[in-house]
């Protein structure tokens, strides 16, 4: 406003982009780097390592009624699977469920699983 009614002698005039990030602001919004690629697979078999995740709440209502959801992969083959739950508190239970049929599945057990330490669960 006080640019564009030159209220200021010698204010130099900028023209403002809202749809993008300058250099600094994209550096402060970033927390941390990306990992690097790994070429070889550090597991040698299905179910040696799981990793975790939990979203939610999300916006929009899934066909079930659930709002979080609950991601699954498998550090050698890369399967992921994602339960949806409705309550935080559902978390353990489901994924209780899904280790005994993946077990059974496969006939192997699970020897680690991997999250992000976050306080979701």
């Amino acid at each position: 406003m006080i640019a564009t009614k030159e209220l200021v002698i010698g204010l130099p005039k900028f023209k403002f982009e809202s749809d993008r990030l300058c250099e600094a602001c994209q550096k402060g919004k970033q927390t941390r780097n990306s990992f690097k690629q790994k070429n070889v697979v550090s597991t040698s078999r299905p179910l040696e390592l799981l990793h975790k995740d939990l979203f939610g709440p999300s916006k929009t209502m899934s066909l079930g009624g659930n709002y979080y959801g609950l991601i699954v992969v498998d550090d050698y083959s890369r399967f992921t699977l994602i339960l949806f739950v409705a309550t935080k508190d559902d978390v353990y239970h489901a994924f209780k469920r899904l280790v005994k049929v993946i077990q059974n599945q496969k006939n192997s057990c699970i020897s680690a699983i991997k999250s992000d330490h976050g306080g979701e669960f």
